[in-house]
């Protein structure tokens, strides 16, 4: 099994960054993906980027447009979202989640993930 805790939420003005961190503990394989999702209440949960920690091949979202960028620690079993440019529509609660090796195709899809963390509250206003 395994545990996972984020941090790193917070507020910030828009224009602003955060920097969002996921710690895992427990089975942590080398083959699994990590990924970052977000839910704003009474919307869907949606994809925003995922590793995988085997050969740190990234996907992004395509809101992100290059303003957010994601990397693994597997030394730490931690995984951060640097998010740069933020805007009022990133105000959202954004979870991290692990899943095991997951082909290219399917790493959107949030039923591929077995493990999720309870999620860090980022809100973007002025």
């Amino acid at each position: 099994q395994v545990q996972l805790l984020e941090s790193g939420g917070g507020l910030v003005q828009p224009g602003g960054s955060l920097r969002l961190s996921c710690a895992a503990s427990g089975r942590t394989l080398s083959s699994y993906t990590v990924g970052w999702f977000r839910q704003v209440p009474g919307k869907e949960r949606e994809f925003v980027a995922a590793i995988r920690r085997y050969d740190r091949a990234t996907r992004y979202a395509d809101f992100v447009k290059g303003r957010f960028s994601i990397s693994t620690d597997n030394a730490k079993n931690t995984v951060s979202l640097q998010m740069n440019s933020l805007d009022t529509e990133d105000t959202a609660l954004y979870y991290c989640a692990y899943g095991p090796y997951i082909i290219t195709s399917s790493i959107p899809q949030e039923s591929m993930y077995r493990y999720w963390g309870q999620g860090t509250q980022v809100t973007v206003s002025s």
